[in-house]
């Protein structure tokens, strides 16, 4: 059977066609101003790829020299690249959010108004002259976040998404790590994002833009409630054929979003990809391109690209350390059927922490027979001493090693571990609450970690999960013995000294552990190695703290591993 994949749009010499600060009228009266940038093909039209967002459709990305895309004055970030694109026969629109840009309104990131304005922007450019009636939505981040929120909404001209890079449950994706609060990345994007529309040239045109009060609300919002749900994604109302695009090294923001999203979705059309690298790199790469191309042509041009002939899962396998791209490979499911899943178990070995590098315990293949304890610090004092109301004390590093770790024996073949992770461990505290912070390593036979590239470009570690203990209630419908749910909308506060089971959701990972090789866990009560620029608060119960974890007999902890048995051919 010939290849489909040649099957796609090839660009043509058409005159680009671009409409600055075109207004676009909302249900509400207002109006949301956007950029169109459309092929220029007489009576011929267009399907149109679009998104909505608040990084300014004006602000000009310049991107950095080893992009496989070059710079042109018509490229914006975490967007589809006009000039690639609009040769092959697509329009694409970038909207202002209301409140950001060019837009007028009250600022809302990320919020159910968000939705509805995305809904009437899609509606409004389908009964545009030059287009065909098509929609699609393609972005990273925020742009792909959004499509999850309006494809609740099913606008009737939505015919296809693909969230690049998405979360879509801002609780659990975004603000709330297993009920801690994500401040580091979240504090940082609302300043950052106010200064770009408040301190640069927005301000002179919108001097408004970007009024809200984010941060407020988000701390006060501390369980899961309506606020949340209302500006999440809800599965069960996303019909539309969805392409669901995550990156290992993004297992702080947006990699549980796009899993979630291939799982859970009403869709009855498919797909899930995972790739490693930068938050970009792979977006613009020719290869992403293509995936882009083939799905947008069969779904808004009903071009057999074949496609939706593939199995509906494409991953890259993590071999350890590259800086470059790994392969592919197919599948057809999520999580693997021929997973085995595996129980090694938390053995200790010292009852308090063993120095800078130490290592107090085993992750072991039997479950030791009697109970043991490991305390440690719940404090990690900085030089400026334990104090709760510094900030020292609950946000900045230089507190060296805390909490403790367990390390596998050495492999003793490459082992594949692809899949979500579970923590299930017993624990107790001092205090009336305890922070549970989990990271995975690779160590080499030289004992050194085996970096891989975050979505910043930084070296991250394999992958990481949280749990504030008092969140510790799970969702049964939602659960899994692999992927713990947990409902978030209550405190169970912990007695002193008394252990509780807490299962901690540990995001999914992909890693050939390579023979020789040590898979190390370690439990800290604050970010570890590889955390920056996802850093959490750390709340002033932890000041004075002692934290105790379990482990044995009637109190089994263990970390539950997707390890893969390989492909029989």
């Amino acid at each position: 059977m010939a290849d489909k994949s040649s099957r796609v749009s090839q660009p043509k010499d058409y005159k680009l066609v671009v409409e600055k600060d075109v207004k676009i009228p909302m249900r509400d009266g207002t109006v949301l101003y956007a950029d169109v940038f459309r092929p220029d093909g007489g009576a011929e039209r267009f399907p149109a790829i679009m998104n909505i967002g608040v990084y300014q459709k004006d602000k000009l990305w310049i991107p950095p020299e080893d992009l496989e895309e070059k710079p042109n004055p018509y490229m914006a970030w975490e967007t589809a690249n006009p000039m690639w694109w609009c040769p092959r026969g697509y329009a694409l629109v970038r909207v202002d959010a209301r409140g950001s840009g060019k837009s007028p309104g009250q600022s809302e990131p990320s919020s159910h108004q968000e939705a509805v304005d995305f809904y009437d922007a899609i509606e409004w450019a389908a009964r545009q002259p030059w287009c065909s009636g098509s929609i699609g939505t393609l972005g990273i981040s925020y742009h792909a976040s959004s499509q999850w929120r309006v494809a609740n909404l099913r606008p009737p001209s939505l015919k296809a998404i693909m969230p690049w890079e998405g979360r879509a449950d801002q609780y659990r994706d975004q603000a709330y790590h297993g009920g801690i609060f994500a401040m580091g990345f979240i504090s940082t994007w609302h300043t950052t994002a106010a200064a770009h529309h408040l301190l640069g040239r927005p301000r002179a045109y919108n001097p408004d833009a970007f009024n809200n009060n984010l941060l407020w609300n988000y701390m006060r919002n501390d369980l899961d409630s309506e606020y949340w749900r209302a500006c999440s994604a809800r599965w069960e109302r996303i019909n539309v054929p969805l392409y669901s695009v995550g990156n290992w090294g993004g297992f702080s923001l947006h990699l549980r979003g796009n899993t979630e999203g291939y799982v859970n979705a009403a869709s009855t059309h498919k797909k899930l990809r995972i790739h490693t690298g930068t938050h970009f790199h792979p977006f613009h790469s020719e290869e992403g391109r293509m995936d882009q191309l083939r799905w947008f042509d069969h779904w808004l041009k009903g071009i057999d690209t074949g496609i939706m002939d593939e199995p509906p899962v494409k991953l890259e396998i993590r071999t350890g350390g590259s800086q470059k791209p790994y392969a592919f490979r197919n599948e057809n499911e999520w999580p693997l059927a021929r997973t085995q899943w595996t129980k090694m178990y938390l053995r200790i070995d010292r009852e308090t922490p063993g120095g800078e590098h130490g290592v107090e315990g085993v992750l072991a293949a039997a479950a030791p027979k009697a109970t043991a304890t490991l305390t440690y610090s719940a404090s990690g004092a900085t030089k400026a001493g334990v104090a709760s109301a510094s900030s020292l004390a609950t946000t900045h590093g230089a507190t060296g090693r805390t909490g403790c770790s367990f390390e596998t024996a050495p492999m003793e073949h490459d082992t594949e571990i692809t899949g979500p992770i579970v923590l299930n461990i017993w624990v107790s505290s001092t205090s009336e609450d305890m922070d549970i912070f989990a990271t995975v390593r690779n160590l080499d036979p030289d004992g050194k970690d085996v970096w891989e590239v975050g979505q910043h470009g930084q070296p991250v570690p394999v992958t990481k999960g949280w749990l504030r203990a008092s969140h510790r209630k799970l969702d049964p419908e939602r659960s899994a013995p692999h992927r713990p749910y947990h409902a978030h909308d209550e405190r169970r506060w912990l007695n002193p000294g008394e252990p509780v089971e807490c299962q901690v959701e540990i995001w999914p990972t992909c890693m050939v552990f390579r023979k020789g090789h040590k898979l190390r866990l370690d439990v800290q009560p604050r970010d570890g190695v590889g955390s920056a620029p996802y850093t959490h608060y750390h709340a002033d119960y932890n000041a004075g703290a002692e934290n105790t974890i379990h482990s044995g007999a009637d109190k089994a902890s263990y970390l539950l591993l997707p390890v893969i048995a390989p492909k029989q051919l």
